[in-house]
């Protein structure tokens, strides 16, 4: 059995617990004892046993195993990293942004970040790449990549281009037959924008992932890859810079889940103008709340 094995390692740092857990001399139960402890093959207890008498921690004489020394830091083995797909390493890329209050100007380590996030170093490297291209990050002149903010225009013209494609995903909503998805979407959507209106006191920091689904949701009804692209930087530059402005981001959370509500109700009605109206006055509010968080982090020029 491989070494790097996930049960393997995981039966390894049982075992370390289990032995540090009786006194040194004491004798280890049978592999059977062992095996239906751990949850785990005799194929399994036997490696593992092997190990630790390979690191001095037991001495195996025949059926014999007796504790030597407790086990140290340097004995634990780690799982091997689970790689992820790009998308996830967008959502966990963001999350880590948001739930770390990381500030702009934050020197990225490639090498450290590639192991918090499981992906391979040079992974990392092309999705910051991707991300140069919007102004998230930029490469710094000696190497590696830092966390950067943009202008008061880039971040107009980003809302203005963000209206020009909603409200083209809106046109073609409110025309959808009523056995769309996209209808039992916003039903789902809804009971969870009301749900976290009851609990907006202590989970405001969760709008970020809602707001991010409402709007996907609602340019999904278009099949257009650049809509696809496009929703993506609208989560790591909309929702990341909102984060910055923290003296009123309850307030403004729950005001935003309210706005939903109503855009909500005004797909709902089939009227494009209705629509339109709360889609326009939504969309009014975001880029203020942009603006005002370059503004209070002295981004504007």
């Amino acid at each position: 059995m491989a070494r790097t094995n996930e049960r393997f390692i995981v039966a390894h740092k049982q075992m370390l617990s289990l032995c540090d857990g009786m006194a040194i001399g004491e004798v280890l139960p049978s592999e059977n004892i062992l095996a239906s402890k751990l949850g785990v093959s005799r194929t399994v207890i036997r490696s593992v046993l092997s190990k630790l008498d390979e690191q001095s921690i037991i001495a195996l004489n025949g059926r014999e195993k007796l504790i030597k020394r407790r086990s140290k830091k340097s004995d634990q083995m780690e799982l091997p990293a689970t790689l992820i797909t790009i998308e996830e390493l967008e959502r966990r890329f963001l999350d880590w942004v948001l739930r770390m209050d990381v500030p702009p100007g934050t020197a990225l380590n490639v090498a450290q970040l590639s192991k918090y996030f499981s992906v391979a170093p040079h992974t990392l490297q092309e999705f910051f790449s991707s991300l140069s291209r919007f102004g998230i990050v930029v490469r710094r002149p000696r190497g590696g990549w830092v966390l950067n903010g943009f202008t008061a225009d880039y971040a107009i013209e980003l809302s203005d281009f963000r209206v020009v494609l909603e409200l083209n995903s809106v046109r073609h909503l409110v025309a959808l037959p009523q056995d769309h998805a996209i209808w039992a979407r916003l039903d789902v959507l809804e009971q969870e924008h009301l749900a976290l209106l009851e609990r907006i006191d202590k989970d405001y920091h969760d709008f970020s992932k809602l707001d991010e689904a409402f709007h996907t949701a609602i340019n999904s009804v278009v099949t257009n890859r650049f809509i696809k692209e496009f929703q993506k930087i609208i989560s790591l530059i909309f929702h990341y810079h909102f984060q910055w402005n923290k003296t009123d981001e309850r307030k403004r959370n729950e005001g935003a889940i309210k706005e939903h509500l109503i855009y909500i109700n005004a797909l709902r009605s089939r009227d494009f103008k209705k629509a339109e109206a709360a889609a326009l006055t939504h969309l009014a509010t975001s880029k203020e709340t942009l603006l005002g968080s370059l503004e209070a982090h002295s981004h504007t020029p």
